[in-house]
């Protein structure tokens, strides 16, 4: 994950195209956001997150399906209970993760919306009650240092998950994600 392309492709993850995304109307990327999926909820692998951010979701295979298959959203990355990484958009690009969020951004002193013209979304496989892995921690610490690399901007206190900046819709990645481990360990692979 220390290399990437020009375009934002990430070349180490495998490559998964979602129709949901669209031009950035600014090149900004400033905002790493943090979120976790499971589908159905609480079950963990199978290719639904896959389906649903590629318009595929079936919505008779599961009870919960029909109520979320009409939805058009994406993400940059999927980060997968046993490590492995899928990108859905180019990080050049905007994905649709967000929602209607506010996030306050302390360099410029004010409320912004909009998040996804200038965030880069991580969805982890998981739920607010399980505990994610190290290959889940191993596997976002590169790719945020990647990021990180790559846009000047994107700085560790730009770094939020989907409950802060959307609190009465969203809770994750919940409270089984560990920020200290997060920020430790990204803070040590980021000195080096």
């Amino acid at each position: 994950m220390d290399t990437e392309s020009v375009t934002g492709q990430w070349p180490p993850v495998r490559q998964v195209r979602s129709p949901n995304q669209d031009a950035r109307p600014h090149h900004e990327v400033s905002l790493l956001l943090l979120h976790a999926i499971s589908l159905p909820p609480g079950q963990f692998s199978g290719d639904a997150i896959e389906a649903l951010f590629t318009n595929r979701l079936d919505p008779s295979a599961h009870p919960f399906f029909a109520q979320i298959a009409h939805l058009r959203v994406s993400a940059h990355f999927l980060i997968r209970r046993d490590g492995q990484c899928l990108q859905f958009v180019d990080t050049d690009q905007r994905a649709w993760h967000a929602g209607r969020s506010y996030w306050w951004d302390a360099a410029i002193s004010c409320w912004r919306s909009a998040l996804n013209d200038f965030s880069v979304g991580i969805e982890l496989e998981g739920d607010d009650q399980t505990p994610f892995t190290k290959a889940q921690y191993d596997a976002l610490v590169a790719i945020t240092c990647a990021l990180m690399a790559r846009y000047p901007a994107l700085t560790e206190e730009r770094i939020t998950s989907h409950a802060k900046v959307a609190p009465l819709r969203k809770t994750d990645p919940g409270p089984a994600f560990d920020w200290a481990y997060f920020r430790q360990r990204l803070a040590a692979k980021h000195r080096r």
